[in-house]
């Protein structure tokens, strides 16, 4: 495995491996988790050549103390990747991605509008940024990524499709701990009592699935049925809980067919997201 830290590098190394077959890309922000492993683990079984991006994207984080915490492991989120096969670890500095000031972003529309988007202003205007930096450095056959940030996928779907980027993106399934709370680099912050508090918001979701399954359609109704599944417990705060179109992003009065239901709970100072398919009962 080659860690490169420059763009030029990286062009460089991937150059001489294009002819090989298909050519992979699992971005990520670091602090690597199972999560990641198995984005990783897919990506290797079905590219021939396979790098993993590791950057900390500024852009994408509204709060300042955010970005402050995030947590960094570049030697241990290195020795994971050689340990799964990857090839090249891409693990840039801030000024290598943006040596002058950015004056060019890409706008996100309606997508943006709901969910992480309406409580993260900017967001994923950053994300979206990057993600087409990162596909035009690499010009990647394909890129992977989790279902766990469902909203993200969606935008990194329509980015591709707007901007004609001829990149394959692959949702890879959501990983989860025994209890059911979905793997996230921020779970490392939670103190012992908030772990124990944070699979309620995957247990809300829980609760909704099996009531849409059973015929429920009204979505104030769904709200409601989550909301009572949130412990009452000063530590925990529901930001928000939604059902939206699986394509659009598009909040839903009523469920007429497949829908995401997502939310975000605050635990103590961590804020945790998740989602989860929603299929109605067939009539």
């Amino acid at each position: 495995m080659e860690l490169v830290v420059t763009i030029s590098d990286l062009r460089a190394r991937l150059a001489t491996r294009r002819s090989a077959g298909p050519l992979g890309l699992v971005p990520t922000m670091g602090a690597l988790h199972e999560g990641h492993a198995s984005l990783i683990r897919q990506a290797r079984n079905e590219c021939a050549t396979l790098a993993v991006s590791i950057f900390v994207n500024p852009i994408q984080f509204d709060r300042p103390e955010d970005l402050e915490r995030y947590p960094r492991s570049l030697e241990v989120d290195a020795a994971l990747c050689g340990s799964l096969g990857v090839d090249v670890v891409f693990a840039p500095s801030i000024l290598e991605m943006y040596p002058a000031r950015l004056e060019c972003r890409v706008e996100v529309g309606r997508l943006a509008d709901h969910l992480c988007g309406r409580f993260r202003p900017g967001h994923f205007s950053g994300v979206a940024t990057v993600v087409l930096k990162l596909f035009e450095i690499v010009q990647p056959d394909k890129a992977y990524f989790g279902e766990k940030d469902a909203q993200q996928l969606a935008v990194v779907r329509r980015l591709v499709s707007d901007f004609n980027v001829p990149t394959i993106v692959v949702g890879v399934p959501t990983v989860r701990e025994p209890d059911g709370l979905a793997l996230s680099s921020r779970n490392q912050r939670l103190d012992p009592q908030e772990r124990r508090l944070a699979p309620s918001l995957f247990h809300a979701l829980q609760e909704v699935e099996k009531a849409v399954a059973a015929g429920v359609v009204d979505v104030a109704d769904l709200r409601q049925l989550a909301s009572s599944r949130i412990p009452s417990d000063p530590r925990l705060r529901l930001e928000y809980f939604d059902l939206v179109g699986p394509d659009d992003f598009q909040p839903v009065d009523r469920v007429n067919g497949p829908v995401v239901a997502a939310g975000a709970l605050w635990v103590g100072t961590t804020r945790l997201i998740d989602n989860m398919r929603c299929v109605p009962r067939q009539s």
